[in-house]
This record gives structure tokens, sequence and C-alpha cells, in this order.
């Protein structure tokens, strides 16, 4: 008997692996062995007489990849709950943080929190996902905007990976805002955050470096210089690009073999076609989109023909985002964005890995971790058809019972 060969069977698989529809396996079994997957296919075609060391019978539940949510601002402190009630009474959100409010009031309450209270709010949002299948989860920075508060922050975000059974992917996104120590020196505060990036990655916090490149935020030409500190470092690069305006962010992205470019509603043709040349992902975040009452809709049509891969993930954050439920996105990407149901489901699974540089999971085959779900339903086109409901009936993560 080997003692980490493990089956799973009597499932209907959405592998989303090759080309066929979802990938799609009637009466379907999983293998595994340790923290990867061994076999996939059909259970008839399993090799009879295996000795395993567990045998679970999934009695026919779907089961998809482990789901990744690979955009969320998940540390900080605070809540803007009032931000939200003063646009609806007209307040923009761009008015809202000209005024000081919107990043920066997130960031003195971040400053103001302990480790502590940080982790604890961070946690509890980080298993509120974990509810709905998520197995893996990027945690940006970029509430803390000096040396101390956003090490403080990438900090926390590890011990979230390393205390939870999920895989955290950290970038660093101290190019969010500008503090209000700061007022009026953005120079100063790039110049400043650059050289942040080499004590972070030497620490071991950051897999990635983001930037905001918007008319509130930084300057395409400021978010070079961030990304060029980056490649000095060997770390990847992605961007929030093209949100509230076209910045060209998109394209400077591509220049730098970004792993995604983020929000996307004003992305123009030649940034699509730079996205396209450079293999990055198009990440769509469909929460913002809905919250902040937007009417100008990401090229969704332009991406599909160029073959732009789409992503999706919740944007999870305080001020344009304060969703937990990446299986809402799914129905907001199909509804607001128009995306067919497998889109969106690719769009959370193998999509996200990519925007994470993660090769190792987001479908269901060999060689592949072994982080999966399975789910009561027929098919993966229901849970992108309900909202507001669950229907999660077991996560398995690292090939094990989570």
């Amino acid at each position: 008997m080997n003692p980490g060969l493990t089956l799973w069977r009597n499932a209907r698989l959405a592998t989303f692996a090759g080309a066929e529809p979802w990938g799609l396996v009637e009466g379907g079994a999983l293998l595994t062995e340790g923290s990867q997957l061994l076999w996939v296919g059909r259970d008839a075609d399993l090799q009879r007489g295996l000795r395993v060391q567990a045998d679970h019978d999934l009695q026919g539940a779907l089961v998809t990849p482990g789901l990744v949510d690979a955009h969320t601002h998940l540390v900080y402190g605070g809540d803007r709950a009032a931000e939200f009630e003063m646009r609806l009474q007209g307040a923009s959100y761009e008015d809202i943080a000209r005024a000081g409010g919107g990043i920066r009031s997130t960031v003195a309450a971040t400053r103001a929190a302990s480790s502590e209270m940080l982790f604890a709010s961070a946690a509890a949002r980080a298993r509120t996902l974990m509810q709905e299948g998520v197995t893996t989860l990027e945690i940006k920075s970029g509430y803390g905007l000096s040396a101390e508060h956003e090490t403080r922050c990438l900090t926390v975000a590890r011990r979230i990976g390393a205390e939870l059974p999920l895989t955290v992917r950290t970038t660093s996104l101290a190019a969010h805002a500008l503090p209000p120590e700061f007022a009026g020196r953005p120079d100063d505060y790039i110049d400043e955050a650059c050289t942040w990036l080499a004590e972070q990655k030497a620490a071991g916090l950051v897999d990635a470096v983001d930037a905001f490149c918007d008319t509130i935020g930084f300057t395409a030409t400021q978010t070079e210089r961030i990304f060029m500190a980056a490649q000095q470092l060997g770390l990847p690069v992605k961007l929030h690009a093209e949100q509230l305006s076209d910045q060209g962010g998109a394209a400077l992205a591509a220049r730098y073999g970004a792993l995604s470019c983020d929000h996307l509603e004003h992305l123009s043709a030649s940034g699509i076609a730079a996205m396209q040349g450079a293999g990055t992902v198009a990440m769509l975040l469909p929460g913002a989109y809905y919250f902040l009452r937007d009417t100008k809709l990401p090229p969704v049509q332009a991406l599909r023909d160029a073959g732009v891969p789409m992503a999706i993930a919740t944007d999870h954050n305080p001020g344009s985002s304060p969703c937990l439920s990446l299986l809402l996105m799914l129905n907001m990407a199909c509804t607001l964005f128009r995306l067919t149901p497998e889109e969106a489901w690719r769009g959370v699974t193998v999509n996200a890995a990519r925007a994470l540089g993660l090769q190792d999971r987001g479908t269901l085959a060999p060689g592949q971790r072994a982080d999966f779900v399975a789910w009561d339903a027929e098919h993966p086109r229901e849970l992108a058809y309900r909202f507001g409901h669950n229907p999660c009936l077991r996560v398995v993560f690292g090939g094990a019972d989570r």
C-alpha cells in the first residue's frame, strides 16, 4: 500500500483542462498522492485492484478546482460605511478621496491598529472566502504607506498563509495613494517606496509588485519607476490600470511583462494589443464596478476577440468593493460584464492562477496541486446562475480535507 495514495470517486468533474467545454468528466475520479493530483479521469478507466490508503465516495457531487481570488486588499483597519452613505448623497469617489477620505482614511485606521487586530480581522475575512471554496488568495498591501506599516501589513498577510489552510500570495502596493506626510511630493514618495522593495524581498514578504496608475493615483512615469525597481529585484509586476481613466497604464505594464492588469473599464485598443503581446491577464473586478455604480463597461468583447485571458476577483477592500463572495462575482461577471458562465469560471480558476504566476493549480489534471471543491450542484453553470447561495460541500486543500 502506498501511504500517500488517496482515491476520490463518484464525482462529476469540471476539470477546465483541455479544449472541451468545461473539461467535463461524468462518473469521474481523482487519485491524489500527498498534495498532488496523480490521475484524473473516469472511474471506469481507473486501474483495477489499485490499493489506496483512503477511498472517498463523493456521492455524485460536482467537483471543480479550488477557487483562486487573485485580487484582494484583505489587510486593513476600520471601514468606510460613512463614505458609502456620502456617495449615495451625491459625492463621487474622487471627491471623497481629494477631501482626505478614501484610501487615506483607511491608512489612518490601519496605522492605528495593532498587528494582532489586523491579523484577526483579515483572517476572519479570509475564512469567509474559504467557506466558498477559495484555496488560493492574493493579498495586497497599500494601506500602510510607510516602510514600517507596509512591512507590517505584508507580515500579517504572510501569517494568514502560514496559519490557515490556504495559499496566500503577497503583493506590495505601496504606490496605492500618497500618504499625508508626502502631500504635494509624489515623486519623493515614489523614491521612498522604491527603496522599501529590496527590504521586503529580503524578508521574504513579497511575491509581486502593484501600483495604482490613475487620476487619483500615480502617473505612468511614476508607476514606471516602481516597475523598474521591481524588475531590478526580479519581482513580477501587475497594475491597477484604466479604472477611472485611460492613462496608458496597461501598455506600460505589458512592456514590463505584467502578470495582470486590473479593472480596465477605460482600456484602449492599443492597451489590449499590448496585453495580448505580453500574455498579460485581464483582471475584471465586477464588485467595484457595481459598488461605485460605474457605467463604463470594460471592453470584454474586444478582450475576447484578442484572446486575452480574463480573470475575476472580489477586489475585497473597504472603499470600493467590500465583498467577501467570489461566487457572487461569478454571477456579476455574467450579468454585468456578459461573460459566459464558463468564461467566468475559468476566471476564478485557471486564469486567476495565471494572474498570480502560478502554473500548478486552476485545473484538475495530473501534476497539479490537489486543491478541489465538491459542490451540491449538477453543473458549474448553476453556481454562476444563483447568487446569495453557497452549495459548497467539501474543500480539499493539498490533498487533505480542510
